[in-house]
């Protein structure tokens, strides 16, 4: 089951990992893309990385990445147009109010899809940080999501071999995102054709969703279309290694995933800052080939079966079954 996806990296995941507080980076990751391409390369089963438009491609390196990516056997997974680093988008960039700050986020888009069509990359996504408010009174509601809308129908409309998604928050770096959960996206993306979602589940975590329960949604709306794995406490998007926290609940969604015949990619979005990045990247992944595997061992039928008892003992019971526990219940008193 686990080979049937494709595994993915975002490129910084071999990166430094820098923070606010350490801006060198705390070391044991590469500096430049051929260092994180050369640390990727130790990750058995590793199939392509994601790269953020004009950090890690742009219109000068173009070709030069498309022959290093070659070369290193790697697919470009996604790309992703920067829209938050710059000062210029601290107000929005595709929901802002300003006219001419709403059509260059506009042509960063579709600079990346042109970047992304020409790399043979399938996916383009939209992540609206800035998008969003920090105080009451701060924003027109409405208006704001119209302007979203129409940006985002526009973009996706520009070149159809490219697909553009859109990646939910509920907050950073504003208090409040406008694109905040699953719900939001589906509303967001009714009626616009060549988009869907990217599942983070982190972010789906930090928003108080059950992460199946999202990608169920979501998959029902034909809107699930790519995710990023990692893990958090719930409190913040923490971007730990995958199951390091929340493992009954990933063995859920892995559950869902096969039952809804997800086939799209499995991408690591994960700041291991201060751990050996290969080992971690290594680790995230054997955590998704062992749950898999217990799955398969168990039987997508008998968990169903389960599920439609609703019956809390017997969920508990298969739970430890399936982690390779003892699923009987201790009859003593």
């Amino acid at each position: 089951m686990f080979r049937k996806y494709k595994l993915g990296a975002c490129l910084p995941t071999f990166g430094s990992c820098a923070d606010r507080f350490c801006l060198s980076g705390y070391g044991k990751g590469g500096r430049t893309m051929e260092e994180m391409l050369d640390l990727a390369s130790k990750v058995e089963g590793l199939d392509g990385l994601e790269l953020v438009s004009n950090w890690h491609v742009n219109e000068r390196n173009i070709r030069y990445v498309s022959k290093l990516f070659k070369d290193k056997g790697f697919e470009i997974c996604m790309i992703v147009p920067d829209l938050w680093t710059q000062a210029k988008w601290g107000n929005g960039s595709i929901a802002s109010s300003d006219a001419k700050i709403r059509k260059q986020a506009i042509q960063e888009i579709k600079k990346s899809i042109d970047w992304a069509a020409e790399l043979g990359c399938g996916y383009v996504d939209i992540w609206p940080g800035q998008d969003g408010y920090d105080y009451p009174f701060q924003a027109d509601y409405l208006d704001a999501w119209k302007r979203m809308r129409d940006a985002i129908e526009e973009c996706a409309q520009y070149n159809k071999k490219v697909k553009v998604l859109v990646e939910y928050k509920i907050k950073e770096p504003r208090t409040h995102c406008f694109v905040s959960n699953a719900a939001k996206v589906i509303l967001l993306l009714q009626g616009i054709k060549n988009t869907g979602c990217l599942l983070d589940v982190g972010h789906s975590l930090a928003a108080g969703e059950n992460m199946a329960e999202a990608a169920s949604l979501l998959a029902g709306n034909r809107m699930l279309s790519y995710l990023h794995l990692n893990d958090n406490y719930r409190m913040w998007d923490d971007d730990l290694l995958v199951c390091s926290i929340h493992v009954v609940e990933y063995l859920e969604l892995m559950y869902w995933l096969l039952k809804l015949k997800y086939d799209g990619w499995l991408t690591l979005d994960i700041f291991p800052y201060r751990e050996e990045k290969v080992a971690a990247a290594r680790n995230s992944f054997e955590w998704i080939r062992y749950l898999f595997e217990r799955i398969e061992k168990i039987g997508l039928d008998r968990i169903e079966k389960v599920i439609k008892s609703s019956d809390g003992n017997l969920v508990s019971s298969l739970i430890r079954e399936i982690l390779g526990g003892n699923p009987r219940l201790n009859s003593r008193r």
